[in-house]
């Protein structure tokens, strides 16, 4: 046994290890997990199920990933699994559920950051570069795109998208998918502002910034309903990469719509264009 394996860890000898790998005390390992180069997992780990570690994982103490779905309609013994993606860091007591589907994954991307005691259910898929703070209680089959922040104590109800580069402020209830680029806070989650900080670390250019700030401004100051407001986006505003995803995404809303933006009141020949 590698010095780098704590003597009390419990390793099915039919699990993957690649090289350098780290393994804490009483930490359990189920055979039919996948753990590459450099991963590293803390004390009381458990991973149990298919699991897939990419490159340079961190897993924190008491981490529970790839346990069964919180979910009635799933059948034991069905054949999926959790992946995450390389240099994603999972912190203390996060807990990754499997999907509930024959051969289904709930997935994680590269270079996240999943806070202490926040939970992701089953059938989720979070892009790269996501934040999820502590507490977070992300439900089943939810999607997260890259660069979204997710605020702590933040809940979401299943099957709700939150779009590229978004921000959820802490303790929001999200009931609605967020567009991409925009800052949601509250209960429900209503849309406050583009994420105008979060574009500018990311590198966007002020010229898409402005654009992202007219199209909220259409989208949600205007008084037009949102059927009208995509159409005067469309017509009005450059066609550069951000704005595109954004009607893009607006045009693929799940069953709960789009988060909502501050009540006001709505100018009359335009309510119900």
């Amino acid at each position: 046994m590698s010095e780098a394996i704590h003597p009390t860890a419990l390793v099915d000898p039919h699990a993957r290890l690649g090289a350098r790998v780290r393994i804490g005390a009483y930490t359990l390992v189920g055979p039919e997990v996948t753990l590459e180069d450099e991963v590293e997992l803390g004390h009381h780990v458990v991973l149990e199920g298919r699991v897939a570690l990419g490159p340079r994982v961190r897993i924190g103490h008491g981490c529970v990933v790839g346990g069964i779905p919180q979910d009635l309609k799933f059948k034991d013994g069905t054949p999926s699994g959790v992946r995450i993606g390389s240099g994603t860091v999972l912190r203390e007591y996060v807990t990754v559920h499997r999907a509930t589907t024959p051969e289904g994954w709930t997935e994680i991307g590269r270079d996240t950051l999943v806070m202490g005691l926040a939970h992701v259910a089953h059938d989720c898929r979070l892009g790269d570069a996501v934040i999820v703070i502590n507490y977070a209680g992300i439900t089943g089959h939810c999607q997260i795109g890259d660069r979204a922040t997710i605020g702590g104590l933040t809940g979401m109800v299943p099957f709700t998208r939150v779009g590229v580069g978004a921000y959820i402020g802490g303790m929001a209830k999200v009931n609605a998918d967020v567009p991409p680029y925009m800052m949601v806070e509250g209960q429900p989650a209503t849309v406050r502002a583009v994420n105008v900080v979060g574009l500018r670390r990311a590198g966007m250019p002020a010229a898409e910034r402005r654009a992202l700030q007219e199209a909220y401004r259409l989208l949600y100051r205007s008084g037009l309903a949102p059927k009208r407001a995509v159409e005067r986006i469309e017509a009005e505003l450059p066609r550069c990469a951000p704005v595109i995803e954004l009607v893009d995404f607006i045009a693929g809303a799940t069953r709960h719509g789009i988060c909502g933006g501050p009540r006001e009141t709505a100018a009359p020949d335009e309510v119900n264009s």
